[in-house]
């Protein structure tokens, strides 16, 4: 059975994007992959998203700066960070921020599933590593 919740991939690698799509879609979600924070800022996809999966820095907006802007316009979209290089201070800003899940790459699948099922489930913010 295929599930109704689309999954946006915000990472400027595309090796990433696409591992990160391909795993979402065999889990039955739709998903939508995007190079940039501003592309996925631009698109029609930005309403009918379910749940964000983002790189954290990235050129141009960073995935924190991503997160802000959309709190800013009133957007509470569960987040979820991955990122290669992790630093405690970025980690403690998205999860206070409401991040649902902040992963240093490489990840595990499985903590990466365990984090969209607490982000489509509603649980509450915990930090996976």
């Amino acid at each position: 059975m295929e599930s109704t919740c689309l999954i946006s991939i915000v990472d400027d690698d595309e090796p990433i994007r696409e591992a990160i799509n391909e795993l979402v879609s065999s889990l039955g979600y739709h998903s939508v992959k995007f190079a940039s924070a501003e592309e996925f800022l631009n698109s029609e996809r930005l309403d009918d998203t379910s749940c964000l999966i983002t790189d954290v820095r990235m050129p141009g907006l960073s995935g924190i700066d991503l997160q802000c802007r959309l709190i800013a316009q009133g957007r509470t979209l569960p987040i979820i960070f991955v990122t290669a290089l992790t630093d405690e201070r970025t980690r403690l800003l998205a999860l206070t921020a409401g991040a649902v899940c902040f992963l240093g790459k490489p990840f595990d699948e499985a903590c990466l599933i365990r984090c969209l099922d607490r982000a489509l489930g509603g649980a509450t913010t915990e930090a996976a590593t």
